[in-house]
């Protein structure tokens, strides 16, 4: 018994009529003969999900990589897809397509992700900055006018305006806009400043160093602050250059250990 779709077209030429087959599948339980049918009705409506495909090949993505999404949309169309209550596998197929490449400009092709509504508020300003363009010539259509247009507000439209501009993302090596030495994106990022982390460790341990004794503060500010050496601070306080050596060490230990204690407080 042959398992073939039959090819009798619709309107459209990428649209086969494949009821027939559609009711055997769902009548055959799970089986080589089931997998070929199938097979066989995803491919006779693969032009209709090319023709899908089609719609979307100048957004940016590769129309090979559009046409697998629009195919693997239409196995899914095919899988869910009750004959039993009687509509037509087009209408039940063209808005699953259609949907998994939505899905995939959203999931995908997104630089950087945003909200569902804030993608949505820009196909809507898109869609309707072309709708004005041929009403405004020689200039680009007005937040209000285009507000008017979308039945949207003029914060919706400048958030869809900016949307606009983030589909994709610029390279780091890119040459700023009149720019004509070379100088990149890249050159006017700042970087990490390692002095705040210097600001950080002395906020941590300025409330100790003041609870520390006269004589040990000032033998402190004069090593750290004053740059001074033990041996001419051993000089001014009248003691040896050992004993400063371990009065700091013993300040330092002392006081590190007080900030490691308050931190895990």
């Amino acid at each position: 018994m042959t398992t073939r779709a039959t090819v009798r077209h619709h309107p459209h030429d990428d649209a086969p009529d494949t009821a027939a087959a559609f009711r055997r599948l769902t009548a055959l339980p799970a089986c080589p003969e089931r997998e070929a049918l199938r097979d066989e009705i995803v491919e006779a409506w693969l032009p209709m999900a090319d023709r899908l495909a089609g719609r979307f090949r100048s957004r940016g993505e590769s129309f090979d990589d559009l046409r697998q999404v629009a195919a693997l949309g239409l196995v899914k169309a095919v899988d869910r897809y009750d004959s039993e209550l009687g509509n037509a596998f087009e209408s039940y197929a063209v808005p699953t397509i259609t949907g998994e490449i939505k899905r995939h400009f959203r999931d995908h092709m997104w630089t950087l992700h945003v909200p569902r509504r804030v993608q949505e508020l820009r196909n809507r300003v898109r869609y309707a900055s072309q709708d004005l363009s041929g009403t405004t010539p020689g200039r680009r259509p007005t937040v209000t006018e285009i507000a008017e247009h979308a039945h949207l507000s003029e914060e919706d439209v400048r958030t869809g305006q900016e949307a606009l501009e983030s589909f994709s993302a610029l390279s780091l090596d890119a040459e700023l806009p009149g720019s004509d030495d070379g100088y990149s994106l890249g050159d006017a990022l700042g970087a990490p400043d390692p002095a705040l982390d210097t600001v950080v460790d002395r906020e941590a341990v300025k409330e100790r160093l003041a609870a520390l004794p006269e004589r040990e503060r000032a033998i402190l500010y004069m090593r750290f602050f004053d740059d001074r050496t033990q041996s001419s601070i051993a000089e001014e306080l009248g003691i040896s250059q050992m004993h400063v050596s371990r009065l700091i060490s013993r300040c330092c230990g002392r006081v590190r250990e007080q900030v490691m204690r308050d931190e895990e407080e």
